[in-house]
């Protein structure tokens, strides 16, 4: 008789399918070896040995590293010209090298996205001070509570600044934000898919392509040598994803030649392609400036107002000014009858279209201030510091041709707005008392009239004047009857009114001479039609741009200010000025003058305003001295004197609210606490999320319409809050196995993870403690009760459901009591178990299909039970 010699298995061990011990050698300790894989794990047996966390060794992380941050380096490239070249050094570089850093450090430590994001976000908003806002820093350095509200709302606002900054932005506010943004996010997100583990590694090479994208939305028409960066990127990210699919081969040479080649050409193709087509679509090409100008009050309708003032008002202080330069504060070109204002309806050179701008005007302003400072001649350029003291309303006092703006205060550079065609600018919500900024500009030479010449008058689109009285027309005839070329008429009408008018500002209570205000049809034909010529710079301005208009020239009016234009000073030439020393500007040097504009020479400025000295009272004096017949002798002042009105008569005029500095204060505040709400939340985000998603699941399960559902939904809950604080249960055991694992799990002290290093070895409890134990009880009491649900003959009632519910609660509260803090803490935000639900289904899908046979019989043997088994635990 023969005896056949089994070999004891294990206790625990699954007899189907293990291998064949040889006869005689004891089975090792430790867990079996039944080949089955972990489910959802990484593919390896049961008893294998878990691989240790770290980004991939060696020369391959290196290379995926450099490979990714050059591609996205040059990805940026298009942004160059937006910002004017090196100011977007700092912030692109630091940018990639801290994204390059979080992918490294997030797949060294195996985070999950949740953590990731966090993490980042948090990076990136702290170290985004020094890289994208220097000047919300201390020392360009460390950052402070300014700089990171900075980065937020550059984050959200900062796009749209991009889009609407006319070229280049320079670096003030956040305008820096989104470059640093596409180069941190774009360069995080593709070294953490190409260090993770997995078959996603290859596509990180999409990540600076769409990052190209992004930059080509937000850029110009302007390129940067396209057909090097886009061959660059092609050839060496098509490289790079072939090698690191597995699917290049050093010992295939002809289809490395061909994958070059293809990569090469393709690069070369779209370069050419973007390099010839300089009408490509930006987004910037879609957007209009939202300030309009009309919806304000115009500035001349004021004037009075700066004149009554005088000099008891310091409006604003400049140092730096050029001798003799004016400051211009707005520019007028269109007339409908009652005032000179912008004219923004397009039907000229857009004049009342305000574009946004950063700290340089435009890259032709710099070019054309270059020319002048190199060459010497044309102009001067001069750079002019302003305070902003009394003055108010929209329009930015400004000098010359500006190059460039820079405020003192982010947030009101952000509101500047600049006209092209006049020079004029405006900030968007009104001047602010305090407010200082610099001007570089050019204050361009002033031709004379042997210079001009028989230069013709140039050829602008301006709006044709509505509603000119028909005193202009004759009085432009009568003045340039004996001129001959363009130049000689405006000087001749200039002299017309300047010779032949009295000054006035119509202060009687001064002694002033009777003037109305005003600059409307009515006013004018009042001027140049009437017994006598009075008025002031209002009037005369307002007159001359209308007779130059008759007579074919173009022209505009110019409200501004000329500091020292006072002929007391000027009687007084004994006490040299320092051209450097701060200038009080007050109503005293308000002004109104015209500019018309030649060929080759631009806006040339005219002033027919006579003399302040030059009153009716003085009248008689200037007859004979000065005999002119056409001018008629001015009648007595009539005894009772009339009080002008104190505004314009022609224009209401704005009032300057009270309430306007609270509610600045009020909207700073309310910007304040929604920029702090809004970096809370952002990085409260993921996590939020995270809590959403499982509050979904759990309401989902307690609300099933069948009750036993909702049983089999409770013990499922019990198993992810497990899964949550890191007490994992084999997917398919039994309830009951379950239950007694996650019993020994409280009641034992758990065991260090591994790869994780450890400073200092972990207290091991004395004994089992009573919330653990507690824990435990209650888990198996569910198991037994859950069992029962399932299996009956006699299907469980919705009060039975809703009593399982409640003890589902109270086991749940347990198992956290249970629970360290920390690991209690992490489990509410870990994704562990909505990421082990998909897999543990999976799993009982798979065991599903491996127990049937083709013929429809179930397998039998111990692998079947367990099948069977699973099924009971999934309900």
């Amino acid at each position: 008789m023969t005896t056949t010699t089994e070999n004891p298995v294990a206790p625990g061990a699954v007899a189907s399918g293990a291998p064949d011990a040889a006869p005689g050698v004891p089975t090792p300790p430790g867990p079996p070896s039944s080949g089955r894989r972990r489910p959802g794990g990484s593919g390896q047996p049961a008893g294998a040995e878990r691989p240790r966390r770290g980004v991939p060794r060696g020369g391959r992380a290196v290379v995926d590293v450099l490979v990714l941050a050059g591609a996205v380096l040059a990805a940026l490239t298009p942004l160059l010209p937006v910002y004017g070249g090196s100011v977007l050094l700092a912030p692109v570089v630091g940018g990639v090298v801290l994204g390059a850093a979080a992918g490294v450090l997030s797949a060294w430590a195996r985070w999950s996205t949740p953590v990731t994001t966090a993490v980042l976000l948090a990076v990136t908003v702290v170290l985004g001070g020094p890289l994208a806002t220097p000047d919300q820093t201390v020392g360009g350095v460390v950052p402070t509570l300014a700089s990171i509200v900075s980065v937020v709302r550059g984050s959200v606002l900062g796009w749209k600044d991009v889009l609407t900054l006319q070229p280049p932005l320079g670096g003030s506010g956040w305008l820096l934000v989104p470059p640093y943004l596409l180069a941190v996010v774009g360069t995080a997100v593709a070294v953490r898919l190409a260090l993770g583990s997995g078959r996603a590694a290859p596509a990180a090479a999409l990540l600076p392509p769409v990052v190209l994208a992004g930059a080509v939305l937000l850029g110009t028409h302007t390129t940067v040598a396209p057909v090097a960066v886009g061959t660059a990127i092609a050839v060496v990210l098509l490289v790079w994803a072939s090698w690191r699919s597995g699917r290049l081969r050093a010992r295939r040479p002809v289809a490395l030649v061909l994958l070059v080649a293809l990569a090469g050409g393709a690069g070369v193709a779209a370069g050419t392609a973007v390099e010839s087509n300089r009408d490509r679509y930006v987004l910037r090409d879609a957007l209009l400036p939202p300030f309009d100008p009309r919806d304000y009050a115009s500035p001349l309708s004021a004037f009075r107002k700066y004149v009554k003032d005088d000099d008891t008002v310091e409006l604003f202080t400049v140092q730096g000014l050029p001798a003799g330069a004016r400051v211009r504060l707005a520019t007028f070109d269109r007339f409908d009858g009652v005032v000179w204002n912008v004219a923004g309806d397009g039907s000229s050179r857009a004049s009342g279209q305000f574009r946004r701008v950063g700290e340089v005007v435009s890259e032709q302003a710099v070019e054309e201030a270059d020319a002048v400072e190199a060459s010497g001649t044309g102009g001067e350029r001069a750079e002019v510091q302003v305070q902003v003291d009394g003055l108010s309303g929209v329009w930015l006092p400004t000098v010359g041709d500006a190059v460039s703006v820079r405020f003192d205060d982010t947030e009101a550079q952000s509101r500047l707005r600049f006209n092209d065609a006049t020079g004029a600018a405006v900030l968007t919500g009104g001047l602010d008392e305090g407010l200082t900024y610099t001007l570089d500009a050019v204050v361009p030479a002033e031709p004379d009239d042997e210079q001009l010449g028989s230069a013709a008058g140039s050829a602008l689109d301006l709006p044709e004047p509505q509603g000119v009285p028909d005193a202009v027309s004759t009085a432009a005839g009568d003045a340039a009857r004996e001129a001959e070329t363009p130049a000689q008429v405006a000087r001749a009408l200039e002299q017309a009114l300047s010779e032949r008018g009295f000054f006035s500002h119509g202060r009687t209570d001064q002694g002033d001479y009777p003037s109305l205000s005003g600059h409307g049809a009515d006013r004018v034909a009042t001027l140049l039609g009437g017994d006598l010529m009075v008025g002031d710079d209002e009037q005369y301005a307002s007159a001359m741009a209308l007779m130059a208009r008759e007579m074919g020239l173009p022209a505009r009016v110019v409200m501004g200010f000329v500091p020292g234009d006072d002929e007391d000073a000027a009687a007084t030439p004994d006490a040299p000025l320092d051209p450097d020393a701060p200038v009080v500007v007050t109503g005293a040097d308000v002004h109104a003058w015209v500019e018309i504009a030649f060929e080759g020479y631009g806006w040339v400025t005219f002033d027919p305003t006579p003399p302040e000295s030059q009153t009716p009272q003085d009248e008689q004096e200037t007859s004979q001295a000065d005999p002119e017949p056409q001018v008629a002798q001015p009648p007595p002042p009539p005894a009772p004197p009339v009080d002008p009105p104190a505004d314009d008569t022609d224009q209401p005029q704005t009032q300057d609210g009270e309430d306007e500095s609270a509610l600045a204060v009020w909207q700073r505040i309310a910007l304040g606490v929604a920029a702090g709400s809004g970096l809370l939340l952002v990085l409260l985000a993921p996590f939020l999320v995270i809590a959403g998603l499982k509050a979904r699941r759990r309401r989902r399960r307690r609300r099933d319409p069948v009750p036993v559902n909702r049983v089999v939904g409770g013990w499922q809950e019990v198993l992810d809050l497990a899964t949550d604080l890191r007490r994992d249960v084999d997917p398919v055991a039994t309830r009951r196995e379950g239950a007694r694992s996650l019993d020994r799990a409280f009641t034992t002290a758990p065991e260090p993870e591994e790869g994780r290093r450890r400073k200092r070895p972990a207290p091991v409890p004395a004994g089992p403690t009573p919330a653990g134990v507690e824990a435990g009880a209650a888990v198996v009491a569910l198991a037994d009760r859950a069992d029962a649900a399932v299996f009956s003959a006699a299907a469980p009632t919705t009060a039975d459901a809703r009593e399982y519910w409640a003890e589902v609660d109270r086991t749940l509260a347990s198992m956290r009591a249970a629970t360290p803090r920390k690991q209690r803490w992490r489990g509410r935000v870990t994704t562990r178990s909505l990421r082990r639900s998909e897999r543990r289904r999976a799993a009982a899908a798979a065991d599903r299909a491996r127990r049937s046979v083709p013929d429809g019989r179930e397998k039998r043997g111990t692998r079947g039970r367990r099948a069977r088994r699973a099924d009971g635990a999934d309900g």
